[in-house]
């Protein structure tokens, strides 16, 4: 629902008041919150499903769409911009104070893992968020990656060459990201597809910035199989009230060819390193949680 949408709605619910009377109400009520929590990623991780199910639970505000990018494509549009995505009606807002409950927002964007300067300015404007990763085995989510740019229409290579000129088109991208906080890194993020797996060194650069607490670090694997147990972990962390919605739909499954056995097996290799130093990674700062996830993988 955009923002109009969403303005005009809860203006007109507060009935039994003259117009003028409900506007005047509904415009004093009305909240703009920042987010107490992000999914900041991985992406075709399972990112758009968890943030569906927590969407509807009641104590949860989200925006109108999964995905704000604000932190990486808009951050010079400021934070008052950034507020604006995350309103909290009069009518929610007197319900859940009558209540007792308390209304958090979500941002669920997964590029934010991968961009090099999310990190620190997610800290310049909430240091206590709390961030949530899932991480899929990186084989499988590069090849999820490259048909979802083809079902965008953005590759029109074949998966094969794709990871051959990654390399090439990705040359530069993240010092530009750097250097120009307006640059949009098209092909960091649309043709990432191997860059975005080396998990390890973008969870270090989120830990530069934030304590080790303010994470829950999750294996798609085990979500995608069990998503209820996987919601009450994350409901359990954000320490919100046990909920379930109607259903655990899976969203965003798209369907496409098996990956072809000897591409899979170069990848696997290509991971190897870089999953062993996750696994390394993950069990020093939150122990156990390495062999988890990185168990999972193919490799």
């Amino acid at each position: 629902m955009k923002w109009e949408e969403a303005k005009e709605r809860d203006s007109t619910r507060l009935t039994g008041l003259p117009a003028q009377a409900r506007e005047f109400f509904a415009r004093q009520l009305r909240t703009y919150p920042l987010p107490a929590f992000l999914i900041v990623g991985a992406q075709k991780a399972g990112t758009t499903s968890l943030a569906s199910y927590l969407a509807a639970h009641p104590n949860v505000v989200s925006p109108s769409f999964k995905e704000v990018h604000f932190f990486d494509l808009n951050y010079l549009k400021g934070e008052s911009w950034y507020r604006l995505h995350f309103p909290i009606g009069a009518r929610r807002w007197i319900g859940a104070f009558c209540q007792g409950r308390r209304l958090r927002a979500i941002d669920a964007t997964p590029n934010y893992l991968l961009h090099p300067e999310t990190p620190r300015r997610v800290s310049c404007m909430m240091p206590d968020v709390k961030i949530i990763i899932l991480l899929r085995d990186p084989v499988y989510r590069a090849y999820s990656h490259y048909h979802h740019e083809v079902r965008l229409g953005t590759e029109h290579l074949s998966f094969e060459e794709a990871i051959e000129a990654e390399d090439a088109r990705t040359a530069g991208e993240r010092e530009r990201l750097g250097a120009h906080p307006s640059y949009p890194g098209f092909n960091y993020q649309h043709f990432s597809y191997l860059q975005r797996g080396v998990y390890a060194e973008q969870i270090c650069r989120w830990l530069q910035y934030f304590r080790r607490e303010q994470f829950l670090i999750l294996s798609s694997e085990v979500f995608f199989k069990n998503p209820g147990a996987a919601y009450r972990r994350v409901l359990k962390f954000l320490g919100f009230p046990d909920w379930e919605p109607a259903a655990y739909r899976a969203e965003h499954v798209g369907k496409y060819p098996a990956l072809s056995p000897d591409t899979r097996d170069r990848l696997t290799s290509y991971y190897a390193m870089h999953n062993r130093t996750l696994r390394e990674a993950l069990n020093l700062n939150w122990p156990g949680t390495g062999d988890e996830i990185v168990d999972q993988f193919s490799s």
